[in-house]
């Protein structure tokens, strides 16, 4: 499958890297796709990820990435999303699945980070409402890069997604796309775009936990 990634940090490295590896044609979208030799944020330079990725992954621009991908990933920082998706271009966007992984974690005030927005409105809405021929998908933002490529690194895999978006045609695939490509056994659709912001309301709890734990490998799983 062509799958282009908007984002070139650990968590689209990561994503990038798994889908790569695992035969599919990715196009890792980046404001700088000229500068190969930056490292980026936690991750690593992107000549080094193009090393470790293999013949099935490039870098290039946002709009690159976007006309590419047949599903678009949204993995760059929730603070500059909206932008980055409106560089990658509606027109090459179009009605295609956005499977969104992003949180909107403002780290300007240091740490821990506080939400840009929440309780009456989330980041995957507004991605929702500025291109709203899209399928906007909102998964994965509830754990750590590792863990949402690898799941049975935790618990053996014993543990649960969440899933949410307005077209459950888009859930139904998206589901299948984290079995299919990660190894998810257990999802949870909790139903429209508006449950993003339970999904990313999480983030400030998922956060002391880490801190708690002394490791981001981890994960909840729902128990009745």
């Amino acid at each position: 499958m062509k799958i282009g990634i908007l984002g070139s940090g650990v968590v689209g490295q990561t994503v990038g890297k798994s889908l790569a590896q695992s035969g599919h044609d990715v196009v890792l979208g980046t404001r700088s796709p000229d500068k190969l030799d930056e490292k980026r944020g936690y991750g690593e330079s992107l000549q080094n990820w193009l090393a470790e990725a293999g013949s099935h992954a490039r870098v290039s621009s946002f709009q690159e990435a976007a006309s590419h991908g047949d599903v678009i990933v949204n993995a760059t920082a929730g603070t500059g999303s909206v932008e980055a998706l409106h560089l990658g271009g509606s027109e090459s966007i179009g009605d295609k699945i956005l499977i969104d992984i992003a949180n909107p974690l403002d780290f300007s005030k240091g740490m821990p980070p506080t939400l840009t927005v929440c309780n009456s409105d989330s980041l995957g809405e507004r991605i929702q409402k500025e291109f709203p021929r899209a399928r906007v998908v909102k998964t994965l933002n509830t754990v750590t890069a590792r863990v949402m490529v690898s799941p049975t690194a935790v618990a053996g895999g014993g543990h649960d997604m969440f899933i949410c978006g307005e077209d459950a045609d888009a859930r139904a695939r998206v589901t299948e796309y984290l079995k299919d490509w990660f190894g998810w056994t257990s999802i949870v659709d909790l139903g429209g775009i508006s449950a993003a912001r339970g999904m990313e309301m999480y983030l400030p709890l998922w956060l002391l936990l880490w801190g708690a734990l002394g490791t981001p490998m981890f994960n909840v799983r729902i128990v009745r």
